[in-house]
């Protein structure tokens, strides 16, 4: 018995095939009575694309090429699963790539993804990327991109991030409001644009409560647990002790927790400490880590909605989507 196609679907129901293509793909142009006709219609006949037939014509396959610093960051693993629901229902796979941080290997990723003719990429930045050239070569071989999270501002390409610069500066004004004065800051890499921007937040909330900033409470690092553990080495060091500390993340606050706690310091009584993130581990720790939460599950679905937009537009127009994000207050300030 022959495969029923979209022509043949198009042909029962009186409409176009490209209809029938871009109801299948949830298109928002198509009518929601369109969209049930055709769906009702595909699983009755058990409906199946040709996906060879369709990475042959648009010189592309049916896969999305996923490109972050590092798969165990809670943050990252949610927002893959959100590119990877999204891609799902449109019929696509995902391959995902992890830099580890390392510049030199989100290159080799990126190659390796133009490489296997994706049909797109969705990328978050490593801390050490301070060159795009690698990107720029993708977008010029025709591969749509869209950024999230840690981006290069620079490009043009679509872009979901979250309300850094706001985030930041909620957590310390919660913090002042707790009778914190002494709030030292471990930041991540300025060249990072949620480095820079958590960075802005902190600054600005002490400068509107009147608070100096003591550049010697700035202590810049990376977004990992041993940046954390290293920065407070530092904080610890200092002749006149911070007694609350904002960190850049997650990751990076629970590594200062840990070594407080090495020390014997009691958390929050001698030093509070704010993440920013909400990591699962946050709520676990005792005393529970405060922070910033940040959606990054919807992040991802965002990104992946914006690539498939991006397939079906012919005038292409970047867009920037932002984010909010949510204090939550726990026992740790």
């Amino acid at each position: 018995m022959a495969q029923f196609t979209i022509k043949d679907i198009a042909r029962t129901l009186g409409i176009a095939p490209s209809t029938v293509s871009r109801a299948l793909h949830d298109h928002p142009d198509i009518s929601d009575e369109t969209k049930r006709r055709v769906v009702e219609l595909a699983k009755e006949q058990n409906y199946q694309p040709n996906q060879i037939a369709k990475s042959l014509q648009n010189n592309r396959t049916n896969t999305i090429g996923v490109v972050v610093p590092e798969i165990e960051h809670h943050f990252f693993s949610s927002a893959i699963s959100g590119v990877e629901e999204v891609a799902y229902k449109a019929g696509y796979t995902i391959m995902v790539c992890q830099s580890q941080e390392q510049m030199v290997r989100e290159i080799m990723n990126i190659r390796a993804l133009a490489a296997h003719r994706v049909a797109g990429i969705v990328v978050s930045l490593s801390r050490n990327t301070t060159e795009y050239s690698h990107l720029e070569d993708a977008m010029r071989q025709g591969i749509p991109l869209v950024q999230f999270d840690r981006v290069a501002e620079q490009l043009a390409t679509s872009k979901v991030v979250v309300d850094d610069f706001n985030g930041a500066y909620a957590g310390v004004h919660h913090l002042i409001e707790q009778g914190y004065t002494r709030i030292a800051h471990i930041a991540g890499r300025s060249h990072v644009t949620i480095g820079r921007d958590r960075l802005e937040g902190y600054r600005q909330a002490l400068q509107d409560h009147g608070f100096p900033v003591d550049e010697n409470l700035v202590v810049p690092g990376g977004f990992q647990e041993q940046d954390g553990e290293e920065a407070m080495k530092h904080l610890l060091n200092l002749e006149r002790l911070p007694d609350a500390v904002f960190a850049v993340n997650d990751p990076v606050a629970i590594g200062a927790y840990r070594l407080l706690r090495e020390r014997g310091m009691r958390i929050p009584r001698d030093m509070a400490l704010l993440g920013f993130c909400n990591n699962p581990e946050s709520a676990l720790v005792e005393p529970p880590l405060s922070t910033i939460a940040q959606p990054s599950w919807q992040m991802g679905k965002t990104a992946a909605r914006l690539l498939f937009q991006q397939f079906d537009q012919k005038n292409f127009v970047p867009q920037t989507h932002v984010l909010r994000t949510q204090l939550i207050v726990r026992e740790s300030t």
